[in-house]
């Protein structure tokens, strides 16, 4: 809290994100880097059992979405017309865009422990994981500075590096967190001080 000219208290800004992971084009196993395939059947019928407890998130007065197709198509199914933000696309893999990790891992094992060890190269001659991370955050820190609830249907690396950077944890924590497709996370705050909210236990 903040005490104005008038002396009146003012409560300090506050941005409410919640973050919808895109539904899938591909299975776990052959999911590929920087995939830019549509939805696949499956994915289609997730969005459809979702719905019910996603379309509501669409009240937000900003809807955003990562500009793959598979982020669009879910935005859309969900009413969301959100706007695709450039700033908000996977991280850039480089010679390994639409490879799966195995068949990387096949060809350039070395390649593959650096780029998993240390956040700041970048093997594949894309983009660092740290470079990534950075880029999430700062479309994180420059939304607008007033009260405001965001909905962004976004890639599960975007939710992931976003996640990472609210939290000021290690980029290393990134290789640790799990996002489902169609999962949530809600952040609170506004730009440089972020909180992770949880979702209410159902009564």
């Amino acid at each position: 809290m903040t005490c104005g000219a008038s002396g009146l208290t003012i409560a300090p800004m506050s941005l409410r994100v919640t973050l919808v992971t895109a539904a899938r084009s591909s299975s776990l196993l052959a999911e590929r880097f920087d995939d830019d395939r549509p939805l696949d059947e499956a994915g289609w019928y997730d969005v459809q059992l979702a719905a019910p407890a996603l379309i509501p998130l669409g009240a937000a007065e900003l809807r955003y979405c990562s500009p793959t197709p598979r982020c669009r198509a879910t935005g859309t199914a969900l009413g969301y017309a959100p706007l695709a933000q450039p700033a908000l696309r996977d991280c850039d893999m480089g010679r390994w865009r639409g490879l799966t990790l195995a068949e990387v891992a096949a060809l350039e094992p070395a390649a593959v422990d650096a780029w998993l060890t240390d956040a700041r190269t970048a093997p594949h001659g894309g983009e660092p994981l740290l470079a990534f991370i950075t880029r999430i955050g700062n479309w994180l820190d420059t939304r607008p500075a007033e009260d405001v609830a965001i909905v962004a249907v976004a890639e599960p690396s975007v939710v992931r590096a976003a996640l990472v950077y609210a939290l000021k944890a290690p980029p290393a924590t990134y290789w640790n967190v799990d996002v489902r497709p169609l999962s949530t996370v809600t952040l609170t705050g506004r730009p440089g001080l972020w909180h992770l909210q949880l979702a209410a236990a159902p009564h």
